[in-house]
């Protein structure tokens, strides 16, 4: 098996992912990956939409799967087989904002542990970490806001939205009057950056 990460947006996908792509012949993925991958598949190769990602252990060993993103940030690298790299959200917001990588304290809550996701924001803040934090729609914002008003500043907040496409955005404000995601697609990027 091998987990190709198609990037987290419209050409940022590695020379070496585009050539595994050419040659797979089975593809899974999520339907953003497979819009992202698309141009590269073979005529020939058959592609299935996935959403049940908890059995992906059980697929052909000649199988290739599709992470958006990168595998190893918050997605597929998990899984057993060959991981190739993808441009990541982390990479394009810490370009975008000019901070260094070794600043960033990267904190999951997207799809599971909220509640762990703001501790952990918090306790990384505290160590004089700048917190790359990948959320999803149902994460509470605001929560996370009135948690990080308790902290000396200076925080800020920089929402990024869509990063990689055309509609890309990214906003940043104080902690005291933070910028909100209005789409389903963003990170946060928090700190003393």
């Amino acid at each position: 098996m091998k987990i190709i990460g198609v990037g987290c947006g419209p050409g940022l996908m590695t020379e070496q992912a585009i050539k595994e792509l050419k040659a797979a012949r089975n593809v899974y993925g999520s339907e953003r990956a497979i819009v992202l991958a698309r141009p590269y598949l073979a005529a020939s190769c058959r592609v299935k939409s996935i959403d049940d990602f908890k059995s992906l252990h059980q697929l052909p060993k000649d199988s290739v799967v599709l992470s958006t993103g990168d595998p190893m940030l918050a997605g597929l690298g998990y899984l057993q087989g060959e991981v190739i790299p993808g441009i990541s959200s982390l990479q394009i917001a810490t370009a975008r904002l000019h901070i260094p990588m070794s600043r960033v304290a990267v904190v999951v809550a997207h799809g599971r542990g909220h509640e762990k996701g703001m501790a952990d924001t918090v306790e990384e803040l505290r160590r004089g970490k700048i917190v790359f934090l990948l959320a999803d729609p149902k994460f509470d914002t605001g929560e996370l806001y009135e948690r990080l008003r308790r902290l000396p500043p200076p925080v800020q907040v920089a929402v990024c939205e869509n990063l990689g496409y055309p509609e890309e955005k990214i906003t940043v404000g104080p902690v005291d009057t933070p910028p909100v995601p209005a789409t389903g697609l963003y990170s946060l990027v928090i700190g003393n950056f």
